[in-house]
């Protein structure tokens, strides 16, 4: 896999009324993010409903992503579990299909040990080695937190390429940047921090706020790669309120609801994921704004 730099959205899933997946605009989405300038599209993340897709409807996104991307952007599958063994057979999927790359995020709920960790992303790489694996640690999702010191082992694995670093700390982030090895890309998994992650030398964003602003957070990623620090922060503070505001509630539930403002898909989510708030509406709706969005 060619290393992956820029803007990577974490798309969310569209969905009909009735909750069934909305296939058809999924493929407009896809359409529009490459239009838009997106550089890798993520599905079936938490921003992709993950956690409330069956299985069936979890292999059926990615390929229709992939279909539709059709090799103009690479596609991060989602394969994650916190069994090892689903894992891996997301993973063989996603690669049959043909993505370029599978996102795989610390187990959730039954807290692995770090050499728990450790064994079970060895075991998806050598499952799959050929499917490049973005490791992803978000303690505030998964309460399992990933040890510098174990991903430092993982890098050293074949087929394990990268790391979507979710915790917000940047000092965290610069010893992964400064020990990994040059050819482990790092990548923010947190927007209100991810420039300073990519100014200290990581390669990218898997943004939440990409979803509706492809454009600026393509623009603002190659300008934070490139070292431009002027301009990736001119483009920060535009998008800031996007950033603070899309998460006033549980995510996907406001970017949902900014994407549906949008007219890019339905506000649909599935329980136990509820509409926004109605309290929290202006925030968003103001933001958007404030960005030019709508």
């Amino acid at each position: 896999m060619n290393p992956i730099t820029g803007s990577i959205v974490a798309l969310a899933t569209p969905l009909h009324e009735d909750g069934s997946v909305d296939y058809a605009t999924l493929r407009k989405l896809v359409d529009w993010h490459i239009a838009e300038g997106t550089d890798c599209i993520g599905v079936v993340g938490t921003t992709g409903e993950s956690p409330t897709v069956n299985v069936e409807e979890h292999c059926e996104i990615i390929r229709v992503s992939v279909e539709q991307a059709a090799r103009r952007v690479p596609i991060m599958a989602g394969c994650g579990a916190n069994s090892t063994a689903e894992a891996i057979e997301l993973a063989k999927f996603a690669k049959q299909v043909g993505a370029d790359c599978q996102l795989q995020v610390v187990p959730y709920y039954n807290k692995p040990t770090q050499q728990g960790q450790y064994l079970h992303f060895k075991a998806i790489a050598e499952a799959v080695g050929d499917l490049p694996t973005v490791l992803y640690n978000v303690p505030g999702r998964s309460v399992a937190d990933m040890a510098h010191a174990t991903v430092l082992r993982l890098a050293e694995v074949p087929g394990i390429v990268g790391i979507k670093e979710a915790t917000g700390n940047i000092e965290r982030a610069q010893w992964l940047i400064k020990e990994v090895p040059k050819s482990f890309a790092v990548y923010s998994g947190d927007d209100p921090t991810a420039v300073a992650l990519m100014l200290c030398g990581g390669q990218g964003n898997i943004s939440v706020t990409a979803n509706v602003a492809p454009r600026l957070m393509h623009e603002l990623c190659m300008a934070a790669v490139a070292g431009n620090v002027r301009l990736a922060m001119e483009l920060q503070f535009r998008l800031l309120p996007l950033h603070r505001n899309l998460f006033v509630e549980a995510n996907p539930i406001p970017v949902k609801w900014a994407m549906a403002r949008m007219g890019l898909c339905g506000n649909t989510l599935r329980l136990p994921m509820t509409p926004l708030e109605s309290s929290n509406e202006a925030a968003v709706e103001n933001a958007l704004r404030v960005c030019g969005l709508i």
